[in-house]
């Protein structure tokens, strides 16, 4: 089950992508808010909506069979319409996603790792994400060199310097 591999993320990707964001919204177990409620709620849809446009970024991890199973891309976002893990322009804030089937499989470290190398070629500094408290992932995230720098009610901003 651990054979897969990375390719970028292209436009046709947005539904996949859009999957992934609803796994993300649904990490703790129990939790099962279904797609067309995720996705319909502006603090999610800002994620995929229009993607890929000038600044999206990504990869998705693909298994033998060619099945996506998971994605990790950054958006640039305005300081009008912030996500949740907005720390400033020029931050792009990441999203992360695994099919539960794939998680502690080490798709999230390769796809973080992957995004993590892609940003800093493309020159930024930092980069950003947010997680809930609780979330499993924050682990991960400390060991990959993510720190948290702000906090809100619930989940905590993360980043990581790239340079």
């Amino acid at each position: 089950m651990s054979v897969y591999h990375l390719r970028s993320a292209m436009p046709a990707d947005g539904v996949f992508l859009g999957d992934m964001v609803v796994e993300a919204a649904n990490w703790r177990a129990g939790t099962a808010r279904p797609r067309h409620e995720v996705m319909t709620h502006p603090d999610h849809v800002r994620y995929v909506a229009g993607w890929m446009r000038p600044g999206d970024a990504g990869f998705v991890a693909v298994d033998e069979q060619g099945e996506p199973i998971g994605a990790a891309w950054y958006r640039m976002l305005p300081r009008s319409d912030p996500g949740f893990g907005y720390v400033g322009t020029g931050v792009p804030e990441l999203i992360i996603g695994v099919r539960p089937l794939w998680r502690a499989h080490g798709v999230g470290r390769a796809l973080l790792q992957r995004l993590d190398d892609h940003a800093r070629a493309a020159g930024y500094a930092r980069i950003s994400l947010s997680v809930e408290r609780g979330n499993f992932a924050t682990t991960l995230y400390r060991s990959e060199g993510f720190a948290v720098t702000q906090s809100a009610p619930g989940r905590d901003t993360m980043v990581k310097r790239l340079r």
